[in-house]
């Protein structure tokens, strides 16, 4: 089979735009139910609590395979190192820039340290296993501590992966999903060092430097990276032959329930990456085929396009309406931490949409063009296509 490696001529992948959404929201719900919005000990605390220990694990490991698919997906034959990275920092670092500015205005810089928010700030954080440097200032920006590196990697990646013979994709996406789900194992061979402090949250008493390793260490979330990437190559080669997607989301509700059950180390990705990968080739499959589901609606897809400055702002939104409670001395009725909730969600949501429309994207049109490039032999020309 003749495998599909630029990006003209595809159709676009209005249903992971969607999905986007979807994985963003459950990020906003598992940080709700830590938000004390809602009584300590009360039902409404507790259900929460126990409802979302998956969601904001889910919806991270979602983003992560979904970086590698997609990258690979609108790769150009003609692209060089420099144009892949400039194309990938300027969709992250002008949000990145923006919420960090604004997370420091409102609480941050009062209990940051300089080297702390410099870290923060070059979106290195994600390298120390200290809990108060990996979560400091916009504490949901550890991830793109992740994205970071999978860009700089990825044009090296690519021709790597690319080597590999379509028949045996199947097999090399096997084995970095079992890595991935391997690794709590590995990191139960860590010493349990200092654990997490009871609060009545899903990370009661988990050790931080084994949390670290599985949830935040780059190296490590690379690994769903790259299988993102190979499951974009499967769904390219003609190679794809697994369910449709009602049946992969069903698989991904399956995990979702199972990952309340787990040990958290095992939430983090080993119980979700599997349906996740299915999840996430099946929709562009279907996009792809012209099939089209309902994530593709106009709606969904407006969503989706904001999600990333929606998964930047809500933290801030978040915290900045739990310390108006706290101001306020008072602990807020159920009825009021759900109007509470609400509001939350409705500005995040709104800051979100403003953002996207005029920051977000007149600086990825400007900055994102392509640079014109000098004219040189055909036989000393290189590109990642190659």
């Amino acid at each position: 089979m003749q495998e599909v490696v630029g990006a003209s001529g595809r159709r676009r992948l209005d249903s992971l735009t969607g999905a986007r959404f979807l994985a963003a929201g459950l990020v906003f719900f598992c940080h709700l139910a830590t938000s004390g919005f809602f009584v300590a000990g009360s039902a409404p605390a507790t259900g929460l609590m126990a409802a979302t220990k998956t969601a904001g694990t889910i919806g991270v490991s979602f983003f992560f395979v979904l970086s590698g698919f997609v990258l690979t997906w609108s790769v150009r034959p003609a692209d060089t190192y420099g144009g892949v990275l400039r194309r990938r920092l300027v969709k992250i670092f002008p949000n990145h820039l923006l919420t960090y500015a604004l997370a420091m205005a409102v609480y941050a810089s009062a209990f940051t340290p300089l080297g702390t928010a410099l870290l923060n700030l070059l979106l290195l954080q994600a390298w120390s296993s200290d809990p108060m440097v990996f979560l400091s200032v916009n504490g949901a920006s550890w991830s793109l501590s992740c994205e970071l590196l999978f860009y700089v990697l990825f044009p090296v990646l690519l021709p790597l992966l690319r080597r590999i013979p379509a028949r045996r994709l199947w097999w090399w996406a096997g084995g970095v999903a079992a890595a991935v789900m391997l690794m709590p194992l590995v990191a139960a061979l860590l010493p349990a060092g200092q654990t997490l402090p009871v609060t009545g949250s899903w990370l009661d008493g988990v050790s931080i430097e084994r949390l670290w390793l599985v949830y935040v260490f780059p190296p490590v979330r690379l690994l769903e990276f790259a299988l993102g990437i190979l499951t974009a190559r499967i769904v390219q080669s003609g190679r794809w032959i697994a369910p449709r997607p009602a049946s992969t989301g069903l698989l991904v509700v399956a995990a979702y329930v199972l990952g309340l059950y787990t040990p958290m180390l095992f939430t983090v990705a080993a119980v979700t990456v599997v349906p996740l990968a299915l999840f996430v080739a099946s929709l562009a499959q279907a996009d792809s085929a012209g099939a089209g589901t309902p994530l593709a609606a106009p709606v969904m897809r407006r969503l989706g396009e904001a999600s990333f400055a929606f998964y930047l702002i809500h933290g801030i939104v978040l915290e900045y309406a739990g310390e108006l409670l706290v101001r306020a001395h008072r602990a807020p009725s159920t009825g009021q931490g759900v109007v509470v909730s609400l509001l939350t969600l409705v500005v995040s949501l709104a800051l979100a949409l403003a953002i996207h429309r005029w920051f977000e994207t007149p600086l990825v049109r400007w900055f994102g063009r392509p640079r014109p490039r000098p004219v040189v032999p055909a036989e000393a020309g290189s590109s990642l296509g190659r």
